[in-house]
């Protein structure tokens, strides 16, 4: 019986926020994280793990760096909890899709109080 990979996704999607939040102790990782999504490819042999944090750039880039080093242990952690023969390479993305929605919130309330948009020089975007 094969394992779709959707399903493999969610499961790793709980497990990696799990893991990360009780078992990693790393100083350089955002205390505020969260794992938004995974998406695996269909052989199982490559996982992206999207996660959101707080902080300003460097602090996300620094996490990020953080969770690509101990890829190896969370991956142990994986294949015992999940079971699986093979557990997916892991590689850590920042999700932005949450400052995106921000920006376009911050866009439509100063466009419901006829302020004009920004200039995208002006706020840094």
């Amino acid at each position: 019986m094969r394992i779709r990979p959707e399903k493999v996704a969610h499961l790793m999607r709980r497990e990696i926020a799990e893991i990360v939040l009780m078992q990693l102790r790393d100083p350089r990782m955002s205390k505020m994280m969260s794992v938004t999504d995974v998406e695996v490819t269909p052989d199982l042999s490559f996982a992206r793990v999207y996660v959101s944090m707080l902080g300003d750039d460097a602090q996300r880039a620094l996490s990020v760096k953080a969770l690509q080093h101990a890829a190896g242990f969370i991956r142990r952690e994986l294949g015992d909890r999940l079971g699986l023969r093979e557990v997916p390479e892991l590689r850590f993305m920042l999700d932005t899709s949450l400052d995106r929605g921000a920006r376009v919130d911050e866009l439509l309330r100063r466009i419901d109080q006829g302020e004009p948009p920004p200039d995208d020089a002006e706020d840094g975007a």
